[in-house]
């Protein structure tokens, strides 16, 4: 069943392994099904190169025996309207959150049937020598018809580890910047690899949209890539393809977000998207791709970056999404730059303007939208109710939070 699964990227691995690990979890259903939790078990296989090298790019695969909850007996659900994400941890030579997802692909799946999920697939960049091993995780099960929802599913107790990498030293050169003489030049934040992927987290967020305030959740991560003397940064916003519940004309929704600085940095940083480059027509899928900006380290330490203010502005209008609390996603080796973020109020490099008031009341700013990144995920339904990609932000007017 995992034959030829384990794919290495780089061409150093060992041939793949597989192993199954079943843990106690819990669902959580949506909201607007009225459902308690589910208590179950999963059990799932893990399939990774048993031997790599550091500077490998291997890719993880992640498959269902069973998923720990079924189909409702709501309704049945139709075929290909059912996609699974999830996190993989990885510990020991190296700590990593291994973001994974699965194609929308199942048979139909009847009132109260067993619940058939794709295999998810993720890779990680193995960057230290020694035993590296991969843990299943918390996942989740949208459905994306007749509405978008999903189901979050975590464990109820310790998992134990599913596969071991044993990744050896692989002597490649290092990605580090070099001067003339070909020595390595001294770069900020040495114990940060040059790319980190930061921790998923679930933001409540509430929105001021052009017909009224709505709640919503999104899950958030933001990862970075040094850049000179900063960081690239990149925020995913996780979620999967929803039908668009209206035209949507090219060039009409342009979406941005303030990351919020802390530790020993101040601040934010803008990150931005650009307005969808095609129409979007009713009925069609709607993508979910990320925002993009520049962090200028303005301290020296470690700095962490939450998600901030989200601003949407689509066809005139403007929507802003305010966390009512947000966890930190990523930590950083910060060292301070020229012109960087520290001052409580300032964004750093090219982070946009300042977080003023707002930053003062928890580092939270409103702005409008520019355009710079990727983002795809907005449908304006008749002036009725104001979605931001349907596994993104999916408002329940109506209902208590």
């Amino acid at each position: 069943m995992l034959g030829g699964a384990g794919l290495l990227l780089g061409v150093s691995a060992a041939p793949a392994q597989a192993a199954e690990v079943s843990y106690a979890t819990e669902c959580v259903p949506p909201p607007i099904s009225g459902l308690p939790p589910v208590q179950g078990t999963t059990t799932v296989a893990i399939t990774a190169p048993a031997r790599a090298k550091t500077g490998d790019e291997v890719e993880i695969v992640w498959t269902f025996v069973k998923a720990a909850s079924k189909n409702p007996d709501i309704l049945d659900l139709g075929e290909d309207t059912v996609q699974p994400t999830g996190t993989l941890k990885a510990a020991g030579a190296q700590t990593a959150d291994v973001v994974l997802r699965g194609p929308r692909e199942n048979p139909p799946i009847p009132k109260g049937g067993e619940m058939k999920l794709s295999a998810m697939k993720g890779t990680l960049k193995l960057t230290s020598p020694g035993e590296v091993t991969l843990t299943p995780d918390a996942y989740t099960i949208n459905v994306n018809k007749p509405i978008s929802t999903d189901t979050a599913c975590a464990p109820k107790e310790a998992v134990r580890p599913a596969a071991t990498i044993t990744v050896t030293d692989g002597g490649e050169p290092t990605d580090e910047p070099t001067d003339p003489t070909g020595e390595p030049t001294p770069t900020p934040s040495e114990s940060t690899p040059d790319a980190v992927t930061g921790k998923e987290v679930r933001v409540p967020y509430a929105c001021k949209t052009p017909i009224g305030d709505k709640n919503a959740t999104s899950p958030v991560r933001i990862d970075a890539r040094r850049d000179g003397g900063g960081f690239a940064l990149t925020v995913r916003f996780r979620g999967s393809v929803m039908d668009s519940p209206a035209d949507i004309p090219k060039g009409s929704v342009k979406p941005s977000m303030q990351v919020v600085l802390g530790g020993a940095d101040r601040g934010t940083v803008r990150v931005e998207g650009p307005a969808n480059a095609e129409d979007i027509k009713a009925g069609d899928p709607i993508e979910i791709p990320d925002l993009t900006g520049v962090y200028r380290p303005g301290a020296s330490g470690r700095s962490t970056l939450s998600p901030g203010v989200l601003t949407v502005e689509a066809l005139g209008t403007t929507t802003t999404c305010t966390p009512e609390k947000s966890e930190v996603s990523l930590t950083l080796d910060t060292t301070q730059q020229e012109g960087g973020a520290s001052g409580g109020g300032s964004a750093g490099g090219t982070a946009g303007a300042a977080a003023g008031g707002a930053a003062a009341a928890g580092g939270l700013a409103a702005t409008g939208a520019d355009d710079h990144g990727t983002l795809k995920a907005l449908g304006l339904v008749a002036g009725t109710a104001l979605l931001l990609g349907g596994a993104v932000f999916t408002f329940l007017p109506g209902r208590p939070r």
